[in-house]
């Protein structure tokens, strides 16, 4: 399911319109974005926990020259699914 077949679905479900339905959930992804990047997680009771890991740093391959380099550390964005939607997936 893309974006287009969320906002559809949702908007099925809902009786709202696509134009609210993709407003919400493009500021949800924003809220999202800028929690992680202040450094916090996002708890969504049922459904999982957004966070930030750390990647450290470490060797790498050129893919273009095969020359060795060194990646720097950076943060990564990670999901934890929660206990309700892990039970609902494994019942399907």
């Amino acid at each position: 399911m893309n974006k287009t077949e969320l906002i559809d679905s949702l908007s099925e479900e809902t009786t709202f319109s696509k134009k609210d339905i993709t407003r919400v959930l493009d500021a949800l992804t924003r809220i999202v974005m800028r929690t992680l990047k202040k450094g916090n997680k996002l708890q969504w009771s049922g459904f999982g926990t957004f966070s930030l890991a750390q990647r450290p740093e470490r060797n790498g391959i050129n893919p273009a020259t095969k020359e060795k380099i060194r990646l720097p550390q950076t943060n990564v964005p990670k999901f934890k699914a929660g206990k309700n939607f892990k039970e609902a997936v494994r019942q399907v």
